[in-house]
């Protein structure tokens, strides 16, 4: 399939599609969300929507690696952690991305208000889960003799990577939840590692998508220089402010845009 004939980039859409990248490559680097600013942007640009769900991890994908520059001296003694999830975020995203192919364009429709409201959901309560995590027995992956966390770890992970190589909004909140459950509490360290996790889901999606012909690229470049501006320079702000204005924000934006989709799937295709 060819990824567009769905859309021409016009001069407006292209500043409108790099500065959503922009905000969005911040917004995740601080709390999160980015993706229900930058997913309905493509398809108000006439990106269709299972394309626009592709084009717009392709794009992300390279903001959350610049995101990751900002976090690289949190991760050390990380290397069994790294190891296990890493494993597992790839098979993972590998299988949901996969998923994605397999899904009809009208199928992908019919889901899209429901993902829209899961991730919303997710991530407005993201903060209650990981309260609920943090009261449970704290788990240790990084401890070789506990056989228990890595199969647990192992296995929600697993969970959490299917559901980001399909659409992937909330991905992050649900990785920091898994982290508190497995016993950590340094912000900085955890941030960390949701950022290469979710880099490691995105990236063998991106990989699919790309050789499946599933990528609007004229559309993509432009938001990938937008999103590592911002993912950049945002998770370098992250680490110096409160990200509770922006997380009110994004819950806005996130509802909004539920809704939005709700209503024009019930209204039909006109």
């Amino acid at each position: 399939m060819s990824a567009d004939a769905h859309a021409t980039l016009t001069l407006h859409s292209g500043i409108a599609l790099g500065l959503s990248a922009i905000i969005a490559g911040a917004i995740n680097s601080v709390a999160g969300g980015g993706s229900f600013l930058t997913f309905p942007m493509l398809m108000f640009c006439s990106v269709t929507p299972k394309i626009a769900n592709a084009t717009n991890t392709v794009a992300l994908w390279f903001g959350s690696l610049a995101s990751f520059g900002a976090y690289r001296d949190h991760l050390g003694g990380q290397k069994r952690a790294l190891i296990t999830l890493l494993t597992t975020s790839l098979i993972g995203g590998l299988v949901g991305a996969l998923l994605l192919l397999k899904t009809t364009d009208a199928t992908f429709k019919l889901l899209l208000p429901w993902l829209m409201l899961t991730a919303t959901l997710i991530f407005i309560f993201g903060r209650q889960l990981t309260t609920l995590m943090r009261r449970m027995v704290h788990l240790d992956i990084n401890q070789p003799q506990h056989i228990g966390p890595f199969v647990i770890g192992c296995v929600l992970q697993l969970i959490i990577a299917v559901y980001g190589g399909f659409f992937g909004g909330g991905i992050g909140i649900l990785m920091l939840a898994l982290l508190t459950l497995l016993g950590y509490v340094e912000i900085h360290t955890m941030n960390g590692l949701k950022t290469v996790l979710a880099s490691a889901i995105n990236g063998i999606a991106v990989v699919v998508f790309i050789f499946s012909g599933l990528v609007a690229w004229p559309q993509a470049i432009v938001m990938i220089a937008g999103s590592i501006i911002g993912g950049y320079y945002g998770a370098v702000i992250a680490q110096r402010i409160s990200p509770q204005i922006i997380r009110y924000i994004v819950m806005t934006v996130g509802i909004g845009m539920t809704a939005y989709f709700f209503v024009k799937q019930w209204l039909g295709p006109n």
